[in-house]
């Protein structure tokens, strides 16, 4: 799986950056096991992610105490039987 590192990392660290208290809702940049600092955008985060890291795998999330789900299915037949086309 991809970036298991950074994602370990991730949550490793999530208590205390949302203890901070203003953190949730920003982006997170994480390499590998190195939290490398949290930005108020997602285009700033990815800046620096590459200005840092170049082209190796780094890891921009959202800090969130709560994940929000997301249900995608592929069942075309769910389309199908409905006016998806």
């Amino acid at each position: 799986m991809a970036l298991e590192r950074e994602l370990a990392t991730y949550q490793k660290v999530l208590k205390d950056l949302v203890a901070e208290g203003n953190n949730e809702g920003k982006f997170v940049l994480i390499h590998g096991d190195e939290l490398s600092g949290v930005w108020g955008t997602y285009e700033d985060a990815l800046q620096a992610g590459y200005d840092k890291f170049g082209l190796s795998p780094f890891l921009v999330k959202r800090i969130q105490w709560m994940e929000t789900v997301q249900n995608i299915t592929r069942d075309i037949s769910l389309c199908q039987a409905s006016s998806c086309r």
